[in-house]
């Protein structure tokens, strides 16, 4: 969960979400619902380790979603929390289904275990959302790489530790995890150079565009000043300036 960092560290900084996309955060959030779901005593007894686990995590995903949520505009707000709101009622439905309506502890697995594994595939499969802009961009920019690494780790962590305790519904969704956490590592190093290209072209442009509005700014300046001292000049000659004196005749006066 703490891959989310440097994305949201980014995302606070700049007061916004710009294209980052909510989906692999949402879709963290339900499968770890969904996992704690099946470590419950009252689903899969002794599965401590997946329950604490995905507890923390879902509490972390809540935490990213409210930060994400804080930053992005009205459309897109409402919208996340909509999805929010109907995942918890999704997961709350199922553990209150499974409870009671199914009485074996063996049918609870199975059924609890299905619907994890489904949710599992898609949040090692959400990054990839945005691969179309990847592809059509050629820029990684907004993909994170931690995440991509993240997931393919975790996917293989959860596979051997699955496989020692011979838990298919652990076993087969971190299995495609790592899989895709891996197609997402070959994304990022495919376009990892025309990214850092084009990161680079932008800096340029700031630095051009910052250059010539200091220049306007600096001629504005010189023409201000150039204007105050030829008006300053006008005034001074104008003042030097002796006005004519009115000679009286005395004699003609008399």
């Amino acid at each position: 969960m703490l891959c989310f960092r440097p994305t949201f560290i980014q995302i606070w900084k700049k007061r916004s979400v710009e294209q980052f996309r909510p989906d692999p955060y949402l879709a963290t959030a339900v499968n770890c619902m969904s996992w704690v779901v099946y470590g419950l005593p009252v689903v899969k007894p002794n599965s401590l380790l997946v329950l604490t686990t995905n507890g923390v995590g879902a509490f972390i995903s809540f935490i990213y979603i409210a930060i994400f949520v804080l930053y992005s505009d009205n459309k897109k707000r409402v919208k996340i929390l909509t999805i929010l709101v109907v995942e918890i009622c999704f997961i709350v439905l199922l553990l209150l289904l499974v409870v009671f309506l199914v009485p074996a502890v063996s049918q609870r697995i199975l059924i609890v275990g299905v619907v994890s594994l489904v949710l599992c595939v898609i949040n090692y499969g959400a990054p990839l959302s945005v691969l179309k802009m990847v592809i059509e961009t050629r820029s990684v920019e907004y993909m994170p790489f931690y995440l991509s690494l993240a997931c393919f780790a975790n996917g293989a962590i959860w596979t051997a530790y699955a496989l020692i305790r011979i838990d298919l519904f652990l076993a087969i969704p971190n299995g495609s995890g790592a899989l895709l956490g891996l197609v997402q590592l070959i994304v990022y190093v495919t376009f990892y150079k025309s990214t850092q290209k084009q990161i680079a072209e932008v800096d340029l442009l700031e630095v051009a565009v910052d250059r010539d509005c200091a220049a306007k700014t600096t001629n504005k300046v010189a023409n201000s000043h150039a204007a105050l001292s030829s008006q300053k000049t006008i005034y001074m000659r104008s003042g030097s300036r002796r006005e004519p004196k009115l000679v009286v005749d005395d004699q003609s006066s008399g």
